[in-house]
């Protein structure tokens, strides 16, 4: 690493948490994956709930609890894995007369 792309790493260093977990919540998940492995602090704040939270669909608690799938998924997966669980494995909502996907990065 140049030392220029040290100080700006120290620079990040600076910011509160926070502000970090706020500013990679605002971006998409592809990018959140990849900030996580720029530095120990991204990759911190990229595998926060409280940042993929933010890529789940806003009413996915709801979608869960009627879906016919397992209604534990959330409370027993953090919210990234929860977030690419339902990527992969569409469920059924409404006695079957819908499927919710997340969108896959």
């Amino acid at each position: 690493m140049n030392r220029k792309s040290n100080m700006d790493i120290a620079a990040v260093d600076q910011l509160p948490a926070e502000c970090i977990l706020h500013i990679i919540s605002l971006t998409t998940p592809r990018d959140a994956c990849i900030l996580a492995t720029v530095c120990p602090i991204f990759q911190s704040a990229a595998d926060s709930n409280s940042v993929w939270e933010k890529f789940l669909p806003s009413d996915y608690n709801h979608i869960i609890s009627n879906s016919v799938s397992d209604s534990s998924l959330n409370t027993s997966l953090s919210k990234k894995d929860l977030y690419f669980h339902l990527c992969h494995n569409p469920i059924i909502i409404n006695n079957g007369a819908m499927v919710s996907q997340t969108r896959l990065i």
